[in-house]
């Protein structure tokens, strides 16, 4: 299991489902990403610093935005997945210990990184640090306390499944509110101009949010095994979601972004 100074991350990045992960994530979640990088003005010539890169899509994104006289940076603790691109460079790093330049970057992104973090605090003010003045910081977290079941077959299974998800990231060192308090936590490090939005959508399932709750059932299967279900529920949760009646509203999840002072 990937690890972070000895905190283990929930979601096993070296594992064979991993792909999928990234692919899930960049389907249901880089519009709004990407839509609060470029409301920056993120340009030619910035240089980027991308943390927790994933499979990089949004890294490849701000290389694209930055060319050609910028740079982006993008860091993972395992960074396989991020394939080699002009003005891109990917680096191994663990943000919780590895050292950052400081007043380097013209603009750094998490996204759904500091939730995992037990000593995300701290992180944030690393992150402050790495900021240009004038640079700017924008963090994309959830906020997992919210997300009803709205119509279709056997809601409470699904109801159940949620709370399994949020219990086992709490047990992994996860703070699944982290998204509503972010924006406070930005402007106590010392950001201005900070601004918070929340993203929420109504879920069916065709819906690539939904794809990644399927995935977790076999992502996490262990985990929710370790939480109680049995893979009996986790067939039957896979087919609650894939019925055509089913409606779920989502997870809360928040575009963050403040500027170090100039």
């Amino acid at each position: 299991m990937t690890s972070l100074a000895g905190h283990r991350y929930v979601f096993d990045n070296d594992s064979t489902h991993s792909d999928e992960q990234h692919r899930c994530l960049a389907a249901a979640y880089d519009p709004p990403t990407t839509a609060a990088l470029a409301a920056t003005g993120v340009g030619p010539g910035w240089r980027c610093l991308e943390v927790g890169a994933g499979g990089g899509s949004v890294a490849h994104w701000l290389a694209d935005r930055v060319a050609p006289t910028g740079a982006v940076l993008a860091t993972d603790l395992n960074p396989r997945h991020v394939r080699a691109a002009p003005g891109l460079t990917v680096a191994r790093h663990d943000v919780t210990r590895d050292p950052l330049p400081e007043a380097e970057f013209d603009l750094i992104h998490a996204r759904l990184v500091l939730l995992h973090l037990p000593d995300r605090l701290a992180v944030l003010d690393r992150l402050v640090r790495a900021l240009k003045p004038g640079g700017w910081l924008q963090l994309d977290e959830f906020d997992i306390s919210y997300g009803p079941a709205l119509a279709g077959p056997d809601l409470p299974l699904y109801e159940r499944f949620l709370t399994a998800k949020a219990e086992l990231m709490e047990a992994a060192g996860a703070l699944g509110t982290w998204g509503r308090s972010a924006g406070a936590a930005m402007t106590a490090a010392g950001l201005e101009a900070v601004e918070a939005s929340p993203h929420v959508w109504t879920w069916d399932r065709n819906s690539p949010g939904l794809h990644l709750l399927v995935h977790h059932t076999h992502h996490l299967r262990d985990k929710f095994l370790a939480f109680g279900f049995t893979d009996d529920d986790l067939t039957r949760v896979r087919a609650v979601m894939a019925d055509p009646a089913f409606r779920a509203c989502s997870c809360v999840f928040y575009t963050v972004r403040g500027r170090r002072p100039a």
